[in-house]
C-alpha cells in the first residue's frame, strides 16, 4: 500500500470516528444493571455498596442522576430471587466503555465499597449480576427527571421490554414510536417517562426498553386506562404498517429505593 492511500486511509477513519462521536454525543446512552440475589444479607450487601460507594463515585464522575429500583412485590407473590435494578444515564457509548476504568482510578471508591469489591468467593455479594445497554430513541434523545410529588415508596415506575419477532419487526416498532408518535401519545397523557431506549447488548434481543413513572398504582392504572381509550391510539395501534411488531411485553413494576436519585 503506497504511503498516499495510508494517508487517504488514515483521513477517511478519522472522519468517520469523528461523525459517530458527534452524532452519539447527540443521545444518551444508558446501563442497566441487575443483580440477582438470594439471601437478605446478599441485598444488605448490595445495598450498602450502592448507596455508600457507587453511586457517590458517579457523581463525583459527574454522573449525577442515577436511578436504584427494587421489585414490588405483593403479598401473595412467592419470591425466587430478590432483584435491584441500577439505571445509569451516559452521554456516549465510550460512557459505558469507560465507566469501570474511571471507578478503578477513584482510591476513595476502593475504601468505601471494599466489603462488596474485596468479597470472598464464598460469600460473593450476589448470584448473578446482568448488564443491559440501550441507545436512545431519535425522538427522545436524553432522560428525563419524574415529575412525582409522591413518596418515593410508594411510586410505581413501570419497566417494559418489548420483544420482536425479527430485527425488522423490531426497527418497525421503534418506528412506530418516533415516525407514528406514539412517544407523543405518552407524553401528552403525561405518563412521566424517564427514557425510551433500542438495547443494543442484551439477553433478550431484539427488544426496546423504556421507563413510565406513577405516583401511585391507582395513578397508573387511571393513565393506562386513559392510554386505552385514546382515540390516537386506536388510530395507530389499527395501522397495516405497525401490526405484529411485538412478541412479547415483558413488564416489571418496581418503586425507587430511599437512595435512589429519583
Amino acid at each position: 500500500m503506497s504511503q498516499r492511500i495510508k494517508v487517504s486511509c488514515l483521513f477517511l477513519f478519522v472522519l468517520l470516528s469523528s461523525a459517530f462521536v458527534a452524532n452519539a454525543s447527540k443521545i444518551d446512552f444508558y446501563q442497566i444493571k441487575i443483580y440477582h440475589l438470594k439471601t437478605d444479607a446478599q441485598e444488605k450487601t448490595v445495598d450498602d455498596y450502592l448507596q455508600n460507594a457507587y453511586l457517590p463515585a458517579l457523581h463525583r464522575i459527574g454522573i449525577t442522576k442515577v436511578g436504584v429500583f427494587k421489585p414490588i412485590v405483593s403479598d401473595q407473590a412467592v419470591v425466587i430471587e430478590k432483584l435491584i435494578y441500577v439505571f445509569i444515564p451516559l452521554k456516549s457509548f465510550n460512557g459505558v466503555l469507560d465507566l469501570d476504568e474511571k471507578l478503578a482510578k477513584d482510591k476513595q471508591y476502593a475504601i468505601d465499597g471494599k466489603t462488596y469489591l474485596d468479597a470472598a468467593y464464598t460469600e460473593t455479594p450476589y448470584e448473578r449480576l446482568e448488564s443491559i445497554v440501550l441507545k436512545a430513541f431519535e425522538d427522545a434523545p436524553h432522560f428525563m427527571l419524574p415529575d412525582l410529588k409522591s413518596p418515593m415508596k410508594e411510586r410505581v415506575y413501570e419497566l417494559r421490554s418489548y420483544e420482536a419477532p425479527t430485527e425488522k419487526y423490531f426497527k418497525n416498532k421503534v418506528e412506530m414510536f418516533n415516525k407514528g408518535d406514539e412517544i407523543g401519545l405518552f407524553k401528552r397523557l403525561n405518563f412521566n417517562a424517564v427514557f425510551y431506549g433500542e438495547v443494543i447488548a442484551g439477553s433478550r434481543m431484539p427488544n426496546l426498553m423504556y421507563l413510565t413513572t406513577f405516583e401511585n398504582k391507582a395513578d397508573r392504572d387511571a393513565h393506562w386506562k386513559a392510554f386505552s381509550a385514546d382515540d390516537y391510539w386506536k388510530k395507530l395501534s389499527a395501522m397495516p404498517e405497525y401490526q405484529h411488531n411485538v412478541s412479547k411485553n415483558d413488564t416489571k413494576f418496581v418503586y425507587p429505593t430511599d437512595y435512589s436519585d429519583f
